[in-house]
Formats: structure tokens, sequence, C-alpha cells
């Protein structure tokens, strides 16, 4: 027994030893603050290192943690400008920078930061309606922040940012945002649809303006180089022409040679001989009349080589009016008909008158009385060749 108590001894004296060692030797880790005191006053704040304490005298009243800090609200019901509740989510992110106000300015500052952040979030929200709720996280965010860094600031806390995680209108109000916004996009797409329509029209449009205006200038460059081609065509037609010096029996010749041309063709039903038929005719009976009897006296089949004046045959050409060409025509047709009419009309006999108491004289045979003579009708000369029409000037 005697040796037992010794040992006892010993063993209370190394537990002594070892609960002093601990309580004098304190080692503190980096970003983290422990708040000393000595008798119940606050005594001072070991940093990061190893620190000695007096054991039993110094006491460690907290541990405070110097890093950043998120901390999540529950989501609190607030209330807007125009009386709809919506649950919202905060998001705190802040940093204690005095660990002695945190300890000592404050019991508990994480209930602090919530209840600030809950009364700063309706004093804010209830000056906005619900369109510029959803619409304003910004200016909601920068709010907050601004209030609540003011107050945590005497309480050695420094907010960083204040975030809304999230903002639940009613379900009611929910469904009609959706409505609303299915509709607006469904009035945008419209929108959309109908300006690609309008500008797929306008450009269809002027694809097919562009088109015929082309195709209306090639029309016209063609129906100009065409007109060219009949003009340059004329020119040396009537050229040929006139160097081969033709004599009017030929163009007659050929007038007739073209008449039943005009009636060719299955479409035609009716065939009007032109007026100028009789003068052709006339001029193929003087040509034949002066072939059998000798050259005729006048100049006609005399051809004057135009020379210098072919060039400009086109310009000096002039049309008779249609009316006049008519009259005169007519005129023409009636003077033949009075003509045929006067040949067709026999001569008339005279009987000589009887003689009362002459003797009778047996009749003879007496030649028949000659024909009147027929009143000799001035030569018709020959058709002036048709006069061709000027060519069509191209316009450029």
């Amino acid at each position: 027994m005697d040796g037992i108590g010794p040992l006892i001894v010993l063993l209370l004296l190394a537990l002594f030893v070892i609960i002093v060692l601990v309580r004098t030797v304190r080692v503190v880790p980096q970003q983290t603050a422990l708040i000393i005191e000595r008798l119940g006053r606050y005594s001072r704040t070991l940093e990061g290192g190893l620190h000695f304490l007096v054991p039993f005298v110094d006491i460690v009243r907290a541990n405070i943690d110097q890093r950043e800090q998120v901390v999540s609200f529950p989501p609190q019901p607030v209330i807007t400008s125009d009386n709809l509740v919506v649950s919202i989510d905060t998001v705190i992110y802040y940093q204690v920078i005095d660990p002695k106000s945190a300890v000592y300015e404050i019991a508990n500052f994480i209930a602090g930061i919530e209840q600030l952040t809950v009364t700063t979030l309706r004093n804010v929200i209830g000056s906005l309606d619900l369109e510029q709720t959803l619409t304003s996280r910004d200016q909601i965010n920068g709010q907050l922040r601004g209030v609540l860094d003011e107050a945590t600031g005497k309480w050695g806390i420094r907010v960083n940012r204040v975030e809304l995680k999230a903002i639940d209108p009613p379900a009611s109000i929910q469904e009609s945002m959706e409505k609303q916004m299915k509709a607006e996009r469904d009035r945008r797409a419209a929108i959309l649809n109908a300006e690609g329509t309008k500008a797929s029209q306008i450009l269809t449009a002027e694809g097919e303006k562009q088109s015929q205006i082309l195709r209306a200038e090639g029309s016209a460059q063609a129906r100009i180089l065409e007109a060219q081609g009949q003009a340059r065509a004329i020119q040396q037609v009537f050229d040929a022409i006139h160097r081969g010096k033709p004599t009017q029996k030929l163009l007659a010749y050929q007038y007739l040679q073209v008449l039943p041309q005009i009636a060719r063709g299955d479409s035609n039903k009716m065939w009007i001989i032109p007026s100028e038929l009789t003068d052709a005719l006339r001029g193929i009976g003087g040509a034949l009349g002066a072939t059998q009897g000798g050259p005729s006296d006048g100049g006609d089949d005399e051809w004057v080589d135009p020379g210098e004046m072919v060039g400009n045959a086109f310009e000096e050409t002039t049309l008779e009016d249609p009316k006049a060409a008519l009259e005169r025509a007519r005129g023409q047709a009636a003077q033949s008909s009075k003509e045929a009419e006067e040949h067709a009309q026999p001569a008339s006999r005279v009987q000589p008158p009887i003689t009362p108491g002459a003797d009778v004289v047996p009749p003879r045979q007496t030649p028949p009385p000659a024909a009147p003579e027929t009143p000799a009708v001035p030569p018709v000369a020959p058709p002036a060749p048709p006069t061709e029409p000027p060519p069509p000037t191209a316009q450029p």
C-alpha cells in the first residue's frame, strides 16, 4: 500500500504538467484568429503561429475563421408594390475582418446578417412591381450589398456579394406569365414571318421588274437591228434596181407575177384585186403593142442613172394621200365604164327620103355604110412603178 500512494501522486503530477503544457502552448492555423481573455477580460487576439498562454489565467474565448464564408438563407416571402407575394432565396458572401468586433459587438452575427437581409430585401422589393423585380436583379443585389455592408461594418464583417438565387412568383401568376410569353413569342414569330414574306415578295417583284426591263431592252435592240437590216436590204435592192436600169414593162410584168402570192395561204377567204391592176394591164398591153408595131415614140424606156441621188431617194419620197388616191381610182374606173358603154352601142343606119312621082329605080347593091370613127383615145402612159415605202428609221 505504501508503494501505491507515491505512484498515484506521480501520475497526478504528470497529468497536471500535461494540462499545464496544453494550456500554455497554442498553435494557431493560418486565417484563424483566437480571442484570448485574461481573468474574464479581453486580452489579445492570436494570429497564425505558435503562442504561449498563462495557464489557468488566459483562456480562449472564440475561434474565428477569417476566410470568406458563404451562407444561404431559406426562401423569404416578400410583397411587391403591385400586391403580389413572391418567394426569394438569397446567398450572402461575407468575411470577418475584425474578430474582436465580431465576438463582442454582436452575439450571433450570422443570425444578424440573416434578419438584416430579410428586412432590407422587403424594403427594396416593396418599391418594385413584379416585372421590375424579375428584370432588376443587379439593381436589387447592389442595394442589398450597400445596406448590409454599412450595417455589418461595426460588427467587423464585410459583405462582399449578395445574390438572389431564386424569385418564385405564385403558381397562377407564373402560368399567366408563361401564356403571355408564349403569346409574345407567337407575335414575334408572325411579325418575322410577315417581314420575311414582304422581303421575299419585294425581291421577287424587283427580279421580275429587272427581267422585264432586260427583255424589253433585248427586244428593242433586236427590233432596231432587224429594222437596220431591213433598211440595208431595201437600200441594196433599190440600188441594184437602179443599177440594172429596169424598164417600165419589166416592172409591170413583175407586178403581175407577184399578184398570185397575195392570195396564197389556207386562211385567205377573199382575194381583193388592187386598183393598180388596170394600170398594170394597160402597161402590158402598151408593151405588147410597142413590140408588134415598133418602138414607141415616147422616151419611157430610156433610163437616167440617178448617180449620187440614189443615196437620198428615201428622203425625197412622199406618200400620196389615201383619200385622193381613192378618188382618182374611182374617177378612172367611171371613165373606163363610160368608154366601154359607148363602144358597145351599135351604129344607127339612115334611110334616104322617097320623092313622089319619081321613077322607081331598082334597088342595087350598095356597100354598107362605114362605121363611125371611134374618137381617138389618148395613149395611156404605163403605170408608174409602185412607190416603195421609206425604210423604217432605226431609233437609238
